[in-house]
């Protein structure tokens, strides 16, 4: 039974190719999670196309907001807000989601909360971490992001480090391709790096001048398919495996001496990573160990809430509600917002 001073938010995530809705319940609480992957359909092209992305949202964003109403035992009525991501990501896909959210208040007179993928990522924390609060630092890592992210209240962030070049996950997905391993390629990766050893091959841990905390991973990229090509122009057969293990320890050592070095200088004993490539078995196996040793509290969230969903936006949604953010109806979608920015 819910009550008058239960928040409810309504939330909406479409930014590249899930189609998900949610209801999350007084910032901590997922009442529903519904998502409708296409993961299956873009495995045709070896990774997402744009245009069908955008369409396949238009056939199922009505159904998951009304499996998630449904799910959650609730009517638009006990709804409180509506939150919806508006960037960043792919145009025609962030469309879809943030047009059904400014209909859906306009017909149910609900505030409009607009708001960052990246932040819903970050947020994600919060739903089975109940005692997390800020100040601490994210790693953010997907496939069209590798943030360092000092998080200094709920809504308040700083980016420390990025990309220069690949995210992380785009990494993984160039190399997969070149493997032969097909889309997506982090779970791929990390599949075949079990059976490989990640110390067979040196290949390069890139580092930024002049920047401690910025990551480029094209370097690596191209290191791979430079001894790939090497190899296969010598006749030497490859061990696949071994090449997914040292690439996956490459890209894992660089994000780990990064973060925690940001953790240290920054003096929290706090640490969280978020985004798909956060569901990486090794990954969080090298921060587990890590952060053991250096007595820093790890937290990383499900799997389930790593990838793309609408429950991670409902909880972003809702600090950023009662912090006093409304969207008005002309709110758009915005495929390159960087983080911070309304």
């Amino acid at each position: 039974m819910e009550t008058k001073e239960d928040i409810l938010i309504l939330a909406i995530e479409s930014s590249c190719d899930e189609t998900a809705a949610s209801v999350v319940k007084n910032g901590r609480g997922v009442l529903s999670n519904i998502i409708s992957s296409q993961i299956e359909l873009h495995t045709l092209y070896g990774g997402v196309v744009p245009e069908i992305a955008s369409r396949k949202h238009i056939e199922k964003i009505n159904q998951v907001i009304e499996e998630a109403l449904v799910g959650a035992g609730v009517t638009l009525e006990d709804i409180t807000a509506i939150a919806v991501t508006y960037g960043p990501g792919l145009v025609g896909a962030l469309l879809v989601g943030v047009s059904a959210a400014k209909a859906i208040s306009f017909a149910a007179q609900k505030p409009l909360v607009g708001v960052h993928h990246i932040e819903g990522h970050i947020s994600a924390n919060y739903i089975e971490n109940q005692e997390l609060e800020p100040p601490f630092v994210c790693l953010v890592v997907s496939g069209g992001h590798t943030h360092l992210v000092v998080v200094k209240d709920y809504g308040e962030y700083d980016i420390v480090g990025c990309t220069r070049d690949d995210a992380a996950g785009e990494a993984f997905d160039k190399v997969a391709r070149t493997l032969g391993l097909g889309y997506p390629g982090g779970p791929k990766i990390d599949s075949l790096s079990r059976e490989g050893d990640p110390d067979a091959i040196k290949f390069p841990r890139a580092k930024v001048v002049g920047s401690d905390y910025d990551f480029s991973f094209s370097g690596l990229k191209s290191a791979v398919l430079n001894y790939l090509n090497s190899c296969e122009m010598k006749g030497i057969e490859v061990n696949e495996a071994d090449v997914a293990a040292s690439f996956q320890k490459a890209v894992i050592d660089v994000l780990v001496r990064h973060s925690l070095n940001a953790v240290g200088e920054y003096g929290f004993n706090k640490f969280a990573i978020a985004g798909g490539v956060a569901s990486n078995s090794s990954l969080r196996a090298a921060f587990e160990t890590e952060c053991g040793k250096r007595n820093i509290k790890f937290y990383h969230p499900s799997p389930i809430y790593c990838t793309d969903n609408a429950a991670m936006i409902g909880v972003a949604g809702y600090y950023e509600y009662i912090r006093g953010t409304r969207s008005g109806y002309d709110l758009n979608a915005i495929p390159n917002l960087r983080l911070g920015e309304r």
